[in-house]
């Protein structure tokens, strides 16, 4: 069995070479076989294990779906909410990795490299899916394996706690638990996480990535630097508007719940 998956890694190394030597992705054949891995892995959850388990342990809810896209959408936050759980604590393991430590710019670690694979496996099974079912593309920055930026693939990836209690309030909605008081405190958390997370934390690191892509202005191609600085600048505005919506949504959904209180006390509901 370690023979046949030494094999794999070997053989799925040796084809990604040619797209390593042509795009300059030098530490890309050592970690093809967890990109794959992951990126299948992930469809295969999608496609088979999410909705057979969400038929035998939510029989009502999921059966109540009445389009094959709102199926979808479901298996699609189940393979969400795993991505984040295996993302997020690897993100918290790559915090402190000293040669990562020693040079933000070029740094290499191969735990990095796990994490950052596993992470482009699940955003291509995302590209595809979306490309295959017409949805939005979910989209984030990446260090690449070049390597460049490596320093701070974990820390904007830690972006992602905030990705389980949206998950949660979502499925709470489809369970009939709209304004209940799960979901309010379950809104708390996701406001709490989103704003430490990706506000206050997020605006800390994009200081700091800006400040080192201004370092090496002359050691990395302008194009480079204009792709992921404009990168960090969409997707910091895209946080603060997100953060906005959810603080409306959360809003809207407690008003039938407080309405329900007030006509069970005999008040007027509004």
């Amino acid at each position: 069995m370690a023979d046949a998956v030494d094999a794999v890694h070997v053989l799925l190394g040796d084809l990604s070479q040619p797209l390593a030597r042509s795009l300059g992705l030098s530490k890309l054949p050592e970690h093809a076989h967890v990109l794959v891995v992951s990126a299948l892995s992930f469809w295969i959850i999608h496609i088979i294990i999410a909705p057979t388990l969400s038929k035998v342990l939510f029989p009502g809810s999921y059966g109540r779906l009445k389009t094959p896209r709102d199926r979808n959408n479901w298996n699609i936050r189940i393979v969400s909410l795993l991505h984040a759980f295996i993302v997020i604590p690897l993100s918290f393991r790559n915090l402190n990795l000293p040669a990562l430590d020693a040079d933000r710019a070029f740094g290499w670690d191969p735990k990095e490299g796990t994490l950052v694979s596993i992470a482009c496996g699940y955003f291509l099974w995302d590209i595809l899916e979306s490309v295959i079912h017409f949805t939005d593309i979910g989209f984030v920055i990446h260090v690449s394996k070049k390597p460049f930026i490596a320093f701070y693939g974990p820390r904007f990836l830690l972006w992602e706690l905030s990705t389980p209690f949206l998950n949660i309030h979502w499925f709470l909605d489809k369970l009939g638990l709209t304004g209940s008081t799960i979901q309010f405190v379950n809104g708390f958390f996701l406001l709490s996480t989103f704003a430490s997370t990706r506000l206050v934390f997020g605006s800390f690191q994009s200081y700091n990535f800006f400040k080192t892509l201004f370092a090496i202005k002359d050691e990395a191609p302008f194009a480079v630097l204009l792709v992921f600085g404009m990168g960090n600048v969409v997707l910091s505005g895209l946080n603060v508007i997100w953060f906005t919506k959810m603080i409306a949504a959360l809003q809207k959904r407690r008003k039938p719940a407080q309405k329900i209180g007030n006509v069970a006390n005999g008040k007027k509901a509004d």
